[in-house]
């Protein structure tokens, strides 16, 4: 994978915005796996990879509708979630090739089978958005690729826990490692990120990989490595993401092990890993404001359905078989107190109201846990 120099998110929003617009209107939605669009098909085609993470639901999809709403209300749009099955993926595309899409904006599940959609929609002369996640199929040529700086976000990961782990007087410390799923280019890269940063640093006593990036893949790999090296044969743990994240946790409290005493790392800010880093059971998380991605995809895909021509772009990446234009956005590594270089809780999804204007009010949530009332007030979380 080789990155030619990236570009930043807003700025490359703010750009690409200038190539379509429009009144509002209503924009269709769809339940997971299940498609809407305003009209008989054509247009844009959303194509989502899992409901295992909350994001997708949560933020991905509604932002870009919203988008679509204000940027190209009368263009044709579509939605489906994959639910974490390649081959349903597979046929949602073709539906939606069948249909007369413009334009497929593809979070793949498989990175690599997703080359046969590139290659299938281009045929038709449908432009494919590699949106998030890569296509690395052989031979396959997405016409636009949207992400963050995946390797960045390792290398966030990394730091953040060995910093950590020094803080706490930890040398070479002791560190169950959980990537994520092999079928997605991303997780190559978080992987090769912290390991860059940890390697040589820490010792590591168990890897593995989320085969789909369920949570409980992430539980029965966290349990395996409890039972082999026993509750103190590890000092932390490095998780490529929050549903790994919790699913360690999940194993831990189930082995009797303290996850306040194991620092761990996660990914994509989840509701329920912002309280466990304020509540001490996971240490780190990677913040992505998925809003500007999001956005950002869908004037791209407004701009391509109206037959407008974008904006060029200032970075490529290059997917093994060509230089993909692309826009990378910056990802975030926040604690709950901003320390070893990090953003707050407070500082990053509060200010940015992730969750909503109610975010806050849903993070401190003391059903969720009592202890959450005491844990806000701390680190100012309001």
């Amino acid at each position: 994978m080789k990155l030619r120099f990236s570009m930043t998110g807003l700025a490359a929003i703010a750009i690409i915005a200038g190539a379509c617009s429009g009144s509002a209107t209503a924009v269709p939605s769809a339940g997971a796996g299940a498609s809407a669009g305003a009209g008989a098909g054509g247009g844009i085609a959303l194509l989502l990879p899992s409901v295992d993470a909350a994001r997708y639901e949560a933020a991905d999809r509604p932002d870009f509708e919203a988008k679509i709403k204000a940027l190209c209300p009368t263009v044709a749009y579509t939605y489906n979630n994959a639910a974490g099955v390649a081959t349903t993926q597979q046929s949602q595309a073709e539906a939606a090739i069948t249909n007369g899409a413009k334009v497929l904006v593809l979070d793949a599940q498989d990175g690599g089978a997703a080359g046969t959609i590139v290659t299938e929609a281009q045929a038709k002369g449908i432009k494919v958005i590699s949106y998030d996640r890569l296509i690395t199929g052989t031979g396959s040529k997405p016409d636009y690729y949207i992400s963050f700086d995946n390797e960045k976000v390792g290398e966030l990961q990394g730091t953040a826990l060995l910093a950590k782990l020094t803080a706490d007087g930890k040398s070479m410390a002791k560190v169950v490692w959980i990537n994520g799923s092999p079928k997605d280019n991303n997780a190559t890269l978080f992987k090769t990120g912290a390991h860059k940063i940890l390697d040589g640093k820490v010792t590591i006593v168990k890897e593995d990989a989320m085969a789909n990036w369920k949570p409980e893949e992430a539980q029965s790999i966290m349990a395996a490595a409890i039972t082999s090296l026993g509750k103190d044969g590890f000092d932390a743990v490095y998780s490529a993401n929050d549903g790994g994240a919790g699913g360690a946790y999940a194993a831990m409290k189930s082995n009797g092990v303290d996850p306040t005493t194991k620092p761990m790392t996660g990914q994509d800010a989840e509701l329920a890993a912002v309280q466990r880093i304020l509540l001490g059971q996971q240490y780190v998380d990677v913040y992505k404001a998925i809003k500007p991605e999001a956005e950002a995809a869908a004037t791209l895909a407004c701009a391509l359905a109206t037959g407008q021509t974008p904006a060029a772009t200032t970075a490529t990446v290059n997917n093994g078989t060509v230089d993909v234009p692309s826009i990378l956005l910056v990802p975030i590594a926040i604690t709950a107190d901003g320390s070893n270089g990090t953003k707050s809780i407070q500082d990053s999804v509060v200010a940015d109201q992730f969750y909503g204007a109610t975010s806050a009010a849903l993070i401190c949530d003391a059903k969720v846990d009592p202890g959450l009332t005491a844990a806000c007030t701390k680190f100012g979380v309001k």
